[in-house]
């Protein structure tokens, strides 16, 4: 709830001081953007693939991220997951009466993978709900308002509506906790993190560059790194 609140904060926040930034100013916010979450996948990345062995940097998980990636990106195009968040994009901006606005569809994508994928979205409503410990959830909580006010400030009302996904997300994940606690081993935790900051990294691809990779199918990448660790 407070991860929500705060996204909603920061996204009228956001729309707000929209009107004072022209396209220039926009486009560059936007940029920034895309080079601070290509960071932090690479950091996130990095943080459990590298190994240091004395004098002896080396990398772990390689094929695992790579099979997880790969088979999960399938998965998704065949579901056609990222068409779903589009038609919800949509449905939204309809129901919103912003049918007029061009960008609230990938606001609302780029701000709902931007804090939906990664470590903390899942491992921030597990430490709550088993150790009652919320202070990862709030310092997501803190992040996604800065974050989505930027995105508002860009791309429209769309951003802030990826509260909605925020909230049924996190909320499912704390009431599955309880029974996921006796399957989640550290190296599968460690998985989902590697894993998602590799998709965190290529949404700030698709911010900073014109390209688009459909992250959003890439989704049961983190489902796939669970079981490849489990089995191997």
């Amino acid at each position: 709830m407070v991860n929500t609140l705060a996204i909603i904060v920061g996204g009228l926040l956001g729309f707000l001081f929209q009107r004072l930034l022209n396209d220039k100013l926009q486009k560059t916010i936007i940029q920034a953007i895309g080079v601070s979450v290509i960071f932090i996948g690479i950091s996130g990345t990095l943080s459990h693939m590298l190994v240091i062995n004395g004098h002896t940097i080396g990398t772990q998980g390689a094929l695992m991220v790579t099979i997880s990636l790969t088979l999960g990106g399938l998965i998704g195009e065949l579901l056609g997951i990222d068409a779903w968040f589009t038609h919800l994009g949509n449905w939204l901006r309809k129901r919103a009466g912003a049918s007029g606005d061009s960008l609230f569809v990938e606001g609302f994508v780029s701000a709902t993978l931007t804090v939906c994928v990664g470590a903390m979205v899942i491992i921030g409503p597990i430490q709550d709900a088993l150790e009652h410990d919320p202070t990862m959830l709030f310092t997501k909580a803190i992040l996604d308002g800065v974050i989505i006010a930027i995105y508002t400030a860009s791309f429209g009302l769309g951003a802030a509506f990826s509260a909605l996904p925020v909230f049924v997300f996190q909320i499912t994940v704390t009431f599955l906790a309880v029974l996921i606690n006796q399957f989640l081993t550290p190296a599968m935790t460690a998985g989902i993190s590697t894993v998602g900051s590799m998709m965190i990294f290529c949404i700030g691809i698709n911010l900073l560059f014109d390209t688009k990779i459909r992250v959003a199918n890439m989704l049961p990448g983190l489902l796939v790194v669970v079981g490849y660790v489990a089995l191997f």
